[in-house]
């Protein structure tokens, strides 16, 4: 007899802690809008959102593997042919905005397809992976050659199409996907420690040209000098100040003032653009301290924490691949946007899991933890079988 079979279908765990990551977020979107700088209330458009996100958990976790499995392809599908309709579509549906077409602009809603395809990259990836380790039992360094082939001949393609718009911050989140589906791939190590000695020997070197022998990168690669910026403005910011290190200094400035117990709710000295978006964390540092902050890093890593919980539980490879494509991404989300806003990292743009303002990458986030509840909400009927 299964004892979990009174146990409630519903993640409460994950509940609570999407309950948390909400109210966080509507604190510090208040916070950031009350300072004058918009005349929009985000706070209510958030709170909508989020409305929209439950719903969306409400649609996708009443399907189970079988189903999630059928979708992947049609799924995948769907998204490259938005990307693909995002580069033809005209001015009036799909205007540059910040240098980046990014997005389709319609009565009402503005639509970012590449945060749905991060979700639907992590179905695709799962699926492949799950389906190739069903066929070949016997595994070998071909095998699992021809594994990786797939895996990367997956991302590559959405991955070329982002690149167009161009966004890299997104095409960041879709190659963290990928590595990390190709450790638990099972590809054996022999080729997956070549691999990523030679991606960092690469990213290392690109560095190094860029800082050191950029004319270089200009003559042999067409690279232009003002292209440089982002990598020299993130390496001396205060040296840029005026320029392209302007938002860098300006975070690290409200950050350090917060000092530890921040200047309270609604107190504001620094002046930050975007700051209810990319900069979300900066205005939880200056006005809550290290010690919001710490608390709100303390949240992300339950979240990480839970969804490795149920990676390790069930017994669905399927579901396993998709927790950590799922982990793949928010990791990702948070160390690169924390790193950018302290100066660790360069700024590439991306936004804050469920803090930052933005109704895509809300909803996108949302579909992703939609497949969690999922998972948890069948998995247990399997705790004595083998999961299929």
């Amino acid at each position: 007899m299964n004892r979990n079979q009174n146990n409630s279908k519903i993640d409460f765990s994950l509940v609570l802690i999407l309950m948390l990551l909400c109210l966080a977020s509507c604190v510090a979107i208040f916070s950031a809008q009350s300072t004058g700088q918009y005349n929009e209330n985000f706070l209510i458009k958030q709170i909508f959102w989020y409305a929209v996100g439950v719903a969306i958990i409400a649609g996708v976790i009443s399907l189970d593997s079988d189903q999630l499995k059928k979708m992947a392809w049609y799924a995948y599908g769907f998204g490259i042919f938005l990307l693909l309709l995002l580069i033809v579509a005209p001015e009036s549906i799909a205007r540059e905005i910040n240098g980046a077409k990014s997005w389709f602009q319609l009565p009402g809603i503005s639509l970012q397809p590449s945060e749905f395809v991060k979700v639907f990259i992590i179905l695709a990836l799962s699926r492949i992976i799950v389906e190739h380790q069903e066929k070949y039992l016997a595994k070998t360094i071909k095998t699992d050659l021809w594994l990786l082939i797939k895996i990367v001949s997956i991302t590559f393609f959405p991955l070329i199409l982002v690149m167009q718009q161009p966004d890299l911050g997104t095409s960041l989140v879709f190659i963290a996907i990928m590595l990390g589906m190709i450790f638990v791939s099972g590809i054996t190590w022999k080729i997956i420690v070549p691999l990523f000695m030679g991606g960092a020997s690469f990213g290392a070197g690109i560095l190094y040209l860029v800082v050191w022998q950029p004319d270089l990168l200009e003559k042999y690669l067409g690279v232009q000098e003002y292209q440089f910026g982002r990598i020299y403005s993130w390496l001396d910011p205060y040296n840029y100040q005026s320029s392209t290190g302007y938002h860098l200094t300006q975070s690290l400035l409200a950050i350090g003032s917060g000092e530890t117990a921040g200047k309270g709710m609604g107190t504001r000295d620094v002046y930050l653009p975007e700051s209810h978006s990319d900069f979300i964390f900066s205005v939880i540092g200056e006005e809550f301290g290290f010690i919001g902050a710490s608390v709100l890093v303390s949240l992300f890593f339950l979240l990480i924490y839970h969804i490795t919980k149920v990676a390790l539980e069930t017994k669905n490879s399927f579901y396993t691949c998709i927790c950590v494509g799922v982990i793949s991404a928010i990791t990702f989300h948070v160390f690169q946007n924390i790193g950018m806003t302290v100066g660790v990292l360069p700024i590439t743009g991306i936004p804050l899991p469920f803090i930052s303002y933005g109704g895509s990458s809300l909803m996108g986030n949302m579909l992703a933890m939609g497949l969690i509840f999922s998972i948890r909400y069948h998995y247990k009927k399997y705790m004595f079988s083998n999961g299929e």
